[in-house]
Order: structure tokens, then sequence, then C-alpha cells
């Protein structure tokens, strides 16, 4: 009975570390995927593109799995865009190799869009399905990769969760 009871034990312990040992594994998968995810977006940013009375942006990936773009305006007008990975659904892209605009289409409306400090409209909330970003030097292997690693991403934040 002692030895049925130990070895019990025994096999309910390696399975805990085993578990343990993989949420540790998924999570620093995640973190390692947000890094590049950041890194990978700021390359490919192209502010040139943007409106002349742009006078700074924001776009950033945060640790908690958000992609967020916030856009100011020289008029004192703030446009900010903001969706959850867990919600992406996939890339799209218009444009050539060497400028274009790069949609995240998100399952539903779950993109955050608010407006700030707009003379014409004032604050605005509102929902959509997509945010759009301008890009510059992009190949169709960086979109196919940016894509299959986001979707990667996006499979564990939904284990994760």
């Amino acid at each position: 009975m002692m030895k049925k009871f130990t070895l019990n034990l025994k096999i309910c312990l390696w399975v805990l570390s085993c578990l343990i040992f993989m949420a540790f594994k998924v999570q620093s998968f995640i973190d390692e995927e947000l890094v590049y995810l950041q890194k990978r977006l700021a390359e490919l940013y192209d502010h040139t593109a943007e409106n002349q009375e742009v006078t700074r942006y924001e776009l950033n990936v945060t640790n908690s799995g958000f992609c967020r773009y916030k856009r100011f305006f020289s008029n004192g007008k703030v446009e900010y865009f903001s969706f959850n990975l867990v919600k992406f659904k996939a890339l799209d892209y218009a444009g050539t190799d060497t400028t274009g605009r790069l949609f995240f289409l998100t399952k539903g409306e779950d993109v955050i869009v608010q407006t700030y400090n707009d003379k014409k409209d004032g604050d605005v909330d509102s929902m959509a399905s997509f945010m759009v970003i301008p890009t510059k030097k992009i190949e169709p292997k960086d979109l196919s990769e940016l894509s299959e690693r986001l979707v990667k991403m996006n499979g564990q934040l939904q284990v994760q969760k």
C-alpha cells in the first residue's frame, strides 16, 4: 500500500514539474515574440509617409499583449489605436516593396480608436476591425514571417488565457 502511494506521489510530482516547466517555456516564447514584434514594427514603420501635420508617434507592443499606435498632430489632435493580440486575425498589405500600409485585421471590431483634442469633431471613442501603419522597405518574406509569428503568438496567448 505504501509503495503504491509513493509511486503515485512521484508520478504526481513529475507531472506537476512538467506543467510548471511548460508554463515558463510558453511565457518565455511569448516574451521573445513580443520583443521581436516591437523591434520589427519599429524597423518597418515609415514616419515619412505620415501626414506633415504628425509631429510624433508612438508604436508599442506591450508585455500584456497589446499593440498600440498613437499619432500626435501639430494642432494638438491625438489619435490612438489599440488592440489585444489575442484578437488578431490576419495581416494585409497595400503598397510596394519600398512603401505601403500594413493592416492588422482583428476578429471583430476589436481595435479601440480614440481621438482627442479634435477641433472639428471633439473627443471621439469608437471601435474598428483593423489598425493601419505606414511601412517602408518591406519584402514579401517579411510579411510572411510577421504574419506567421503573429498567428503562432496568438495561438499561445489563447492557450495561456
